[in-house]
């Protein structure tokens, strides 16, 4: 059996610096340290935060008062940052930097009288905090080309948003829709789908030309991993979301002559070890192949109260 493994996998740079900055907070305020929501969408890492000091909630109820909580990397709406003022918590901001983008766009485009559609899964931590930047019913969500013929006759401008973890396939479909139906519609052209997002999906797209089993590795809440695996099976490759070696089965790999291996953005790489080798074990693993499409250089830094840290 051959296993060709992609590259870029694995955490972002946003994963990466939100992350530290819980790391750097028990180390500077001491534990516990609170964090709204999963700092990143794997438990994997969640548990070994919490196993250090950290203390994961929903509600900022959860929370004592003058507290250090922590928002998770897929940002909050405006009504937590009031909420978490008036409770007199110490605040650690982790959101990405990229989904802050979005957010500084929505209040842009409100600000200058365009109606707003955002593009994105109804539930993901993202979007509740995208859609939380302004007034309730400020923004209308969509997540298919078949919902855009639902929306309205806009009277004033229109300008489109979109999660950061979506297929670009998925956005390029419904940003043509959206351009059919509004003409002058503002938005970026392929939606706000973030670099790592783009990269791995490029990676995995890449590599399915030549394997007969796609793994990827990532929790289910997951929206970038769940995109990779969607990638995938559109491709044609048998295509299967893990969460970690302990849901590998003999059976799976049944006529597979080369497996792929790949990992969302929340993923830690020892997860992707262990499976190699669990497959070293198990199976005659002739040749491990790693296809870079490319080099992901991108780093964000750390706030100036924990860089020093």
């Amino acid at each position: 059996m051959k296993c060709i493994l992609a590259k870029p996998r694995g955490f972002c740079a946003g994963v990466e610096r939100a992350i530290l900055m819980v790391e750097k907070s028990i180390e500077k305020f001491g534990s516990p340290v609170y964090v709204r929501h999963e700092i990143v969408h794997n438990r994997f890492v969640v548990d070994s935060l919490r196993k250090i000091g950290a203390i994961f909630v929903e509600d900022l109820s959860e929370v004592p008062e003058k507290a250090v909580v922590i928002f998770s990397a897929h940002g909050v709406s405006k009504d937590i940052y009031e909420s978490a003022k008036s409770l007199h918590l110490k605040v650690i901001d982790a959101t990405c930097p990229i989904v802050k983008s979005v957010h500084r766009s929505a209040i842009k485009y409100a600000n200058s009288g365009c109606s707003i559609i955002l593009i994105g899964h109804q539930g993901h931590a993202e979007i509740d905090g995208t859609l939380g930047q302004l007034p309730l019913g400020k923004m209308y969500l969509i997540s298919s080309a078949k919902e855009v013929q639902k929306l309205p006759a806009m009277k004033k401008e229109v300008a489109y948003l979109t999660q950061t973890t979506l297929s670009t396939e998925e956005t390029a479909n419904i940003i043509s829709a959206l351009k059919k139906k509004y003409p002058g519609i503002q938005g970026p052209k392929t939606g706000n789908v973030c670099y790592a997002t783009n990269n791995r999906q490029s990676a995995v797209r890449s590599m399915c030309q030549e394997v007969d089993l796609l793994l990827i590795v990532g929790s289910q809440n997951s929206s970038n991993s769940n995109r990779l695996r969607e990638l995938g099976d559109e491709q044609g490759v048998k295509s299967i979301l893990i969460d970690s070696v302990k849901n590998l089965k003999k059976s799976m790999f049944k006529g597979v002559n080369t497996v792929g291996i790949s990992s969302g953005a929340s993923a830690p790489e020892y997860l992707v070890l262990e499976i190699i080798e669990w497959l070293k074990e198990h199976f005659n693993l002739e040749e491990i192949v790693e296809e870079q499409t490319l080099k992901e250089e991108t780093k964000f830094p750390l706030p100036a109260e924990l860089a020093a840290t």
